[in-house]
């Protein structure tokens, strides 16, 4: 998450002698990271990285308090000129019973909305906003559009709090009640809302909307109001409306209906509660100064639950173990002072007890929590480089035997000319359907954000395709290899996830087989046997599967005409799918070595007629079977029907005559 606010605006919380650049360098080592500084029209805009557990930090509030606790530890000056926190609180609203206007408030669940803050204010004039508001909103990317709208924006950035405004005399009311009615609750299925921005959503249930009086959905809380109760250039009566919701619905509305609002990225984050209180009276403050507005209301703030004092220990010893660096008493208080945390005085020898205050409650909760911030404060580029040597940790063998195979067999197919391509994981209905396979056997994403990667891939041959179809006739030979997951959807059950290996080219099946052979071999596995395949995928009789046992490791062959045709390819292709957990269960890591036979070697050659029912694998098994003193086979040609055959013999114990070797080679024929 990035947000950005000026210079200037900061100097209003902040007083300080380091300039723009320095506040860059200095907070980026200790704090929320200033990715650049902007000069434009006399001021500078800060563009900050505030990471995920530090929303407290995305204001302007915020970053002034990192700065004075990170600034003095550079030598410069740095203090806050004053805390809204605290000077802004609920007693400064001059409310009565006798204001005439009220809301009708109902949260059907309480776990919804943690915090729900609102208050009627009247006599308001849309118009313009003051320059310097409308002047900051712009330099921080946000679009001036009103007074009331640019005041709630301006609030947002100033504290961290998101704020809507509606108008008042838009919401409707139930006949019982002469009031505006607000029902806080979870969307039903596919019920629908109109947003500000003129879009029709349908909801996917369970989201936290507001109905008014009239049955109709006037909010989608913490991402968007609706368009019926928008402010308007007829509006005169408002309610200022300030929340905290529950924060893993708000992510999971945004993300399944593609809302992905600023004030969404806030509420998904967990805001801090006890901020709503100064939030809502710096609003009724600028509401009144630059709209006009009067106070027509009772506050309403329903709180069930107020967030408890968290106190957390620590000791100076405990400090000077974890860091390597032993801090004086007082210069620990003084970094977590700057940070918010209240020191609590105990006896003399003791821990030292701090506050934590309410925004960092989600964060800091045990003592090392504490000593991170000391440490990220204190700098770690101060710290001693004592660092105890790198411990190596294990971890569980199933991972440990897949990553080791990953990196060797990467190594060694890059080695044998292999480029390695990295897919989405996820791929189209088209590619599904081009490669002619079943678009139930893929799961589908719900939140997909492009038609393009709508499903996860079951197998890697569609991207595989792809990476073909982009590559063919930019270079003369095309050698692609990738490892990765497949998720083949499970009822009642996670999808099941198995590694793969696919590699792809576009030479001949014998180099393909060449491949898969040498494979085979770097890793050890034997007493394997080939079968003939009939997948639809691969061209008939241009096709196999090795098995070790009952378990296949590698399926191969020629991609067949229709699938070629269907992804535009014009040249052959040849294709072989591994099964990782087969390759790590069949792997040996050390070779079988015999010793090299002294004596010597007759080789005879034998030509025949074969069938197409009969592979070289089954001539081999055969031949092994038949002779003991036959030690290697090798294909010497290849004609029409006719293939012709070397064979090997040799004894371990003395040398054999030619007679002795045609008569096994006789033997052989016979059986074949």
């Amino acid at each position: 998450m990035n947000i950005k606010i000026t210079h200037n605006w900061l100097l209003e919380y902040l007083e300080t002698d380091a300039d723009p650049y320095e506040i860059q360098k200095y907070l980026s080592l200790c704090g929320p990271s200033v990715e650049r500084v902007t000069k434009v029209d006399g001021d500078y805009v800060y563009d900050i990285e505030i990471t995920s557990n530090r929303v407290d930090m995305a204001s302007v509030f915020g970053f002034a308090q990192e700065a004075q606790a990170i600034l003095p530890q550079f030598g410069k000056k740095a203090k806050l000129k004053f805390n809204p926190l605290k000077s802004y609180t609920f007693s400064s609203i001059e409310t009565s019973s006798e204001l005439k206007e009220r809301l009708n408030i109902e949260i059907k669940n309480k776990n919804l909305c943690s915090r729900f803050t609102a208050i009627v204010l009247d006599n308001v004039k849309i118009g313009a906003s003051p320059n310097f508001i409308r002047d900051r909103l712009n330099l921080c990317d946000i679009k001036s559009i009103n007074n009331v709208v640019d005041i709630s924006n301006y609030l947002m950035l100033a504290l961290g709090q998101p704020v809507h405004v509606f108008d008042y005399d838009s919401i409707g009311r139930e006949r019982s009640r002469p009031f505006p009615t607000m029902i806080l609750r979870e969307s039903k299925k596919e019920e629908k809302i109109i947003t500000l921005d003129g879009k029709q959503l349908t909801l996917p249930g369970g989201d936290i909307v507001i109905e008014d009086g009239d049955a109709k959905l006037i909010d989608l809380c913490g991402i968007m109001g609706g368009f019926n109760s928008a402010v308007n250039p007829k509006t005169n009566k408002v309610i200022l409306f300030v929340q905290t919701y529950d924060s893993q619905k708000i992510r999971k509305t945004s993300m399944l209906t593609g809302q992905r609002t600023v004030a969404a990225t806030y509420f998904e984050k967990v805001l801090d509660e006890e901020r709503v209180e100064p939030t809502t009276v710096y609003g009724v403050e600028l509401l009144q100064k630059y709209a006009g507005a009067t106070i027509a209301s009772q506050l309403y703030d329903i709180y069930p639950n107020p967030l408890k004092p968290k106190k957390v220990s620590i000791l100076i010893n405990d400090v000077q173990r974890i860091i390597g660096i032993s801090l004086k008493k007082d210069i620990i208080i003084k970094i977590l002072s700057n940070l918010g945390f209240i020191y609590h005085l105990g006896p003399p020898g003791t821990k030292m007890v701090f506050e934590v205050p309410s925004y960092r409650g989600r964060d800091v909760s045990i003592k090392e929590d504490l000593i991170e911030e000391i440490a990220r404060i204190y700098g770690y580029h101060n710290l001693p480089n004592n660092i105890q040597p790198t411990v190596y940790v294990k971890q569980p063998k199933e991972v440990e035997q897949l990553f080791e195979l990953q990196s060797k067999v990467k190594h060694f197919l890059k080695h044998l000319g292999l480029n390695e391509v990295m897919n989405y994981s996820m791929i189209s209905k088209q590619m599904i359907d081009n490669s002619e396979l079943r678009v139930e056997d893929h799961l589908e994403l719900k939140n997909t954000i492009s038609d393009e990667i709508r499903y996860m891939r079951s197998y890697l041959l569609p991207s595989l395709f792809v990476n073909i179809k982009n590559n063919e006739g930019k270079v003369k030979e095309v050698k692609f290899f990738e490892i990765a997951k497949t998720y083949k959807p499970q009822e009642n059950n996670l999808p099941k996830e198995e590694y793969k290996l696919g590699i792809v080219i576009n030479t001949s099946l014998t180099d393909l087989k060449g491949l898969i052979d040498a494979l085979i071999v770097e890793l050890n596995i034997t007493n394997y046997v080939i079968k003939n395949t009939s997948y639809p995928f691969l061209s008939k009789n241009m096709q196999g599967e090795m098995f070790v046992e009952k378990d296949w490791i590698v399926k191969y062959g020629e991609i067949s005409s229709q699938h070629k045709s269907n992804y535009q390819i014009r040249g052959n292709v040849y294709i072989a799918v591994f099964d990782f957990k087969t390759l790590i269960k069949y792997q040996k890591l050390l070779s079988s070595y015999n010793p090299i036979n002294p004596f010597a070697t007759i080789k005879l050659d034998l030509t025949m007629e074969f069938s197409s029912k009969k592979t070289f694998w089954d001539i081999k098994k055969l031949a092994f079977e038949t002779s003991k003193l036959l030690q290697k086979i090798e294909v010497e040609s290849v004609f029409k029907n006719k293939i012709t055959l070397r064979f090997y013999f040799s004894s371990p114990e003395r040398n054999l005559t030619e007679e002795e070797a045609k008569k096994e080679l006789t033997n052989i024929r016979n059986k074949l």
